[in-house]
Order: C-alpha cells, then structure tokens, then sequence
C-alpha cells in the first residue's frame, strides 16, 4: 500500500542504532527523505544514512546533543535547506540510567530528564515552528509502556516518558488547528541490542506480561511510525498507541 509520503522530509533523533534506524530506513523505504540526529554512533550513523541513499532518497547524519535547543534549531534549519522542505518529526533518541529512588543520584535524575524530556521538548518546539507556517507536519514521539504504568528502579525514566505522553497531547491541542498531527508510541520491550544488557530473568519476566508470548521488532515500531505519518492517520492525534504484544495489560 502506497502510504503517500514520497518526496516528503523528515528527522528522526537517536535514528543512528536500535528503534530509530528502522524508524529511518521505514520512512526512506516510503520515499521519504530523512535526516538522522545522533550524538554517538558515527560510524553507524553514517551507514543508516548511506542506506538511506542506497534506497534512492537523501540521507543526512547530523551530530547534535538533542539537551540543548540551539542544537536542534541548527537541525532543523539544516535541514529544511537540505532537503526542500521538513514534513515529519520522530523523537525516538533516549537513555536510562537505572536505580532505586533511595539510590538515585540528582545527576543520574538531571541526565534522563534533559535528554528524555528536555530533548523532545527541543525537537518538538522547532519543528512545530515550520509546521506551523506550512500548515502541514506529523509528529510521532516515542515513549514506553513504563511511562503509563511505571517502572521499578526507573523513576527517572518513567517519569521522562510520562512526560513525554503529557507533552504529546498538550502539542496535538495547541498544533490541531495548523494541521499538524501529534501521536506518542509506548512500546514494551523491544528486540534490540539494548535489550542484550538486561538480565535474563528480568526478560524472561517481561515476556511472561505479553499474551502473545513475544516481543516487538524494530521494524514493527517503524510500521506504526510509518503509518502515523501519512494521511491515512490524518484524523488521528493527540493519541497513545501501545505497542507491546499485550504486555501493558
């Protein structure tokens, strides 16, 4: 099915590993221009962003700490001249840093926070800057499960992610009128390498909350993603879709 993006441009933070670059490469394989932001990774980076090419589309790799504002401001502008024009905002990028509140330093509170939070605030606020004039974006901000149910050992985290969904809701009310669509994704755990960092027993849980007995692909992130930021979503915002195999219930 033609999802009608080709030609269209887009950002994807934290697109260089993991979620974010099938997030990338989905779009790509949809005609979709995408400019990927990673702080990291530059090696993988700079292959999402050739795959991207290999795909027929332009591909951009753009280093930026996505705390700072000015940063994502730079991108975006950075963008819009590389590709003609931005018409899709996913904030994926992310980071934990686990432990029980009674342990949990103010640095390892402060760090989640202003990338987790802070980050997509600043993504978010420049592009609804250029949707806003063009009367046209899709935003898709990717959150947890953990950030509607909460999550032992990652206040933090759940909080960032809660926030997240909050800050969602309130842009799909203010950003409606421009024609902008603002959706949040809540996956469950998903298989990436990230995921080889958990214990076994914590895995092994987490599968057992899922009723259909398996966890998520990138790549079934990315459809949803893909889906959000056509026109045949046009007439949904404001949403939290989860994306769990039924581990949330």
């Amino acid at each position: 099915m033609d999802l009608g993006l080709k030609g269209k441009g887009a950002i994807v933070t934290g697109g260089s590993v993991g979620i974010g670059s099938a997030i990338a490469l989905g779009l790509a394989r949809e005609g979709v221009d995408v400019a990927v932001n990673y702080r990291r990774h530059d090696t993988e980076a700079a292959a999402v962003a050739a795959q991207i090419e290999k795909l027929g589309r332009k591909g951009l790799a753009v280093k930026a700490d996505v705390s700072r504002y000015a940063d994502a401001e730079q991108m975006v502008s950075q963008v819009v001249a590389a590709f003609g024009g931005l018409h899709i905002l996913v904030c994926n990028a992310g980071i934990t840093s686990d432990a029980v509140i009674w342990k949990m330093t103010e640095q390892q509170w402060d760090q989640v926070i202003a990338v987790n939070l802070k980050g997509y605030f600043n993504y978010n606020k420049a592009a609804a800057m250029v949707f806003k004039d063009q009367k046209y974006g899709k935003i898709v901000n990717i959150s947890s499960i953990n950030g509607l149910r909460g999550k032992f050992a990652q206040a933090n985290y759940a909080a960032s992610k809660g926030g997240e969904i909050a800050l969602s809701k309130t842009l799909a009310k203010e950003l409606g009128r421009f024609n902008v669509n603002v959706n949040c994704i809540a996956p469950g755990m998903v298989l990436t390498d990230m995921m080889k960092t958990i214990p076994m027993e914590f895995q092994a849980k987490a599968l057992e909350e899922t009723v259909l007995g398996r966890f998520a692909t990138p790549e079934d992130v990315a459809h949803l993603v893909a889906f959000l930021c056509s026109d045949l979503a046009r007439h949904i915002t404001g949403e939290v879709i989860k994306i769990d195999g039924g581990q949330y219930i």
